[in-house]
């Protein structure tokens, strides 16, 4: 190890400095010449020279042009083009896309979709605006697949409709080099305010006739129910009447076979019972009186 003192201390202070500013410059003049290239994560690089392509480096990391391209990639910073495409998913969504029903009703759709770049190349140089193709294409298929529908089925069958949407712009998708992932009709909206009023005004009074009849339906059955209960309680108290002059019947013999004095009492009491609930009015006489002999 060799020893430190502080005739050395200036040089290092130099030295680092030095480093600290050239090393930075060295590496960016080399990553400008070409010699090494950054990749990140989700991205992608387009390599061409005198117009044409000579590739694409999409491996994430640390990578030299050289071992992919030979000698010209050292040409490439001076007669050629670098290019740097984003692969990550991208999303986006349309608001308020005009369509008409089969009833002739304006409503506004709103689809959700999302895209990534699977062939940089076709994606730079085969159109001059994907993106924005993409949403033309995206709009045009939404309004070509639910123009002429029934409303009940463009309100209910949003899943279907959205598959259908996504196979018609996938194809000329591919070929401009990205991939259209999920596409789903988010929103169907009316657009005019005076329908809305109008179907509002439907749906309250549909609404008010479904209580109504709900109601009716309910007393009915209430109703039903009552005079089910009626009738089997009067069934019920017949036969209880029906049934008390057969044991009132059974016991007055059990009693005359027993004792028919007894039975003489009761049968008095029974019909001074019976005569006291008839309210009838009653004219008592004496034994002595001899009323009836004068009348007769």
């Amino acid at each position: 190890m060799m020893p430190f003192d502080s005739a050395t201390t200036p040089e290092l202070v130099v030295a680092f400095v030095l480093g600290l500013v050239y090393v930075p410059l060295l590496l960016a003049i080399t990553q400008a010449l070409g010699l090494y290239a950054i990749i990140k994560e989700q991205e992608a690089q387009v390599f061409t020279l005198f117009g044409t392509v000579l590739g694409t480096i999409s491996e994430p990391g640390l990578r030299f042009p050289l071992s992919y391209f030979g000698v010209k990639a050292l040409l490439v910073p001076f007669f050629g083009k670098r290019y740097r495409v984003s692969t990550a998913l991208r999303q986006y969504y349309l608001r308020d896309q005009m369509v008409n029903s089969e009833e002739g009703t304006p409503m506004g759709v709103g689809i959700w979709y999302e895209m990534r770049v699977t062939d940089p190349v076709a994606y730079l140089f085969r159109n001059a605006n994907p993106e924005s193709s993409l949403q033309a294409n995206v709009a045009s298929a939404t309004i070509s697949t639910l123009s002429n529908l029934e409303m009940d089925k463009m309100l209910e069958d949003r899943h279907q409709l959205s598959r259908r949407v996504r196979a018609t712009v996938s194809p000329l998708s591919e070929q401009w080099g990205y991939q259209l992932g999920s596409v789903y009709i988010r929103k169907v909206s009316f657009t005019d305010r005076q329908m809305v009023n109008n179907i509002t005004d439907k749906v309250v009074k549909r609404l008010v006739q479904v209580t109504s009849a709900m109601k009716q339906d309910g007393d009915n059955r209430v109703g039903l129910i009552k005079s089910e209960t009626a009738f089997k309680v009067s069934q019920q108290m017949a036969e209880a009447a029906a049934t008390r002059p057969a044991v009132v019947g059974a016991a007055l013999n059990a009693i005359a076979s027993q004792d028919q004095e007894v039975l003489n009492a009761v049968m008095e009491v029974m019909e001074t019972e019976q005569l006291l609930h008839s309210n009838a009015v009653l004219e008592l006489l004496p034994a002595s009186s001899d009323i009836l002999v004068q009348v007769a």
